[in-house]
């Protein structure tokens, strides 16, 4: 089955992966390469939450001002 999500440079998609496995770990979620379709709703919300927070995280500390 093929993914339905579409970044705006898919030359990125390698490093989203990577992303998407680092923020699973962090959440403590057993991701492995190819289809993950037996995850929980929670697992799967956990991280794409963690990817959000991170997100957000590296935003704020590119735009703090001194």
């Amino acid at each position: 089955m093929k993914s339905s999500n579409k970044l705006v440079v898919p030359q990125a998609r390698e490093a989203m992966d990577k992303f998407k496995m680092e923020a699973a770990s962090e959440v403590g979620v057993n991701l492995k390469d190819g289809y993950n379709g037996d995850l929980t709703s929670r697992q799967a919300g956990s991280i794409g939450g963690q990817m959000v927070k991170k997100m957000i995280e590296e935003y704020e500390n590119s735009h703090k001002q001194n």
